[in-house]
């Protein structure tokens, strides 16, 4: 007999645009919420970081997670981006925190490990099967579709992996 229902809020931090992802897990199945994206403008930094917190703290408020699961940032060639994401990523968490809400982090490649079975997924692959595993009528955008998948890979621990791709097969580079 399963539990009772956990929440998880998947969060795909950026400084432009942030994507959110919230699902319901229930024993052995997962259901689609709700998902988006915080789009913070072209203000200055600490005004596009106000927009992140702001925006989080009102999903949370509305959809009442009780688990958040975060992309870890990796370190781009870039450190001027890198140090922005970062930034964006601390809001975030900040969010969570301030609700009182645990953290879980992943690297993407994690998160499309568990999610496609594939570390080094693309982007389509991803956003194909976040929508094939929610059983979403269409694919969500590129942002929301990883934080999709972040809450996706917290929800079975990070193990998803080749049971996920179980009945696909790769065409292109694509799982069809």
């Amino acid at each position: 007999m399963a539990g009772p229902a956990l929440r998880i809020l998947g969060i795909d931090p950026g400084l432009r645009i942030t994507g959110f992802g919230i699902i319901e897990k229930n024993g052995a199945t997962i259901a689609y919420i709700a998902s988006g994206c915080i789009k913070s403008g072209s203000a200055d930094l600490p005004a596009r970081l106000k927009t992140i917190l702001e925006n989080l703290r009102e999903v949370i408020g509305k959809h009442r997670p009780q688990q958040i699961a975060i992309e870890k940032v990796f370190v781009n060639v870039n450190p001027a981006s890198t140090l922005a994401l970062g930034q964006a990523r601390g809001t975030a968490i900040c969010a969570a925190v301030d609700a009182g809400l645990p953290v879980s982090e992943y690297t993407a490649l994690q998160v499309k490990q568990a999610v496609v079975g594939n570390g080094h997924a693309s982007k389509d692959q991803v956003q194909h099967m976040v929508k094939r595993l929610l059983k979403l009528a269409g694919s969500p955008s590129a942002d929301a579709a990883d934080a999709l998948a972040c809450a996706i890979c917290h929800a079975h621990g990070g193990r998803l992996g080749k049971l996920s791709t179980r009945g696909f097969r790769v065409k292109r580079g694509r799982l069809v």
